[in-house]
């Protein structure tokens, strides 16, 4: 028996990149990743979601939404968030 590698894995389960199921994969594990690396450093911060929520303005549940799934999050939110909420600075990368 041959063990698979994971990309193998993710090209037969989902189809190879540039498929939109095999995007949306990858664009539903980059909002899953935004979530926990904002949960990582809330907790840093030793905040709690309804303290970072009440420095952005958002619900503690909205925060909560952002953290589990990190989807449906604006940039402007993601820049409170951070910059505002966490006092850290956001850098985007765009692959081409």
């Amino acid at each position: 028996m041959k063990t698979k590698s994971w990309k193998d894995i993710k090209d037969e389960v989902y189809g190879e990149k540039g498929t939109s199921r095999r995007d949306q994969l990858e664009r539903d594990t980059a909002s899953f990743k935004i979530g926990l690396i904002l949960r990582e450093a809330r907790e840093k911060k030793h905040l709690t979601q309804q303290e970072l929520g009440d420095i952005v303005d958002k619900k503690r549940t909205y925060i909560s939404r952002v953290e589990n799934n990190g989807s449906n999050l604006t940039l402007k939110t993601l820049f409170d968030i951070v910059e505002k909420g966490l006092g850290g600075k956001v850098k985007i990368e765009i692959e081409l």
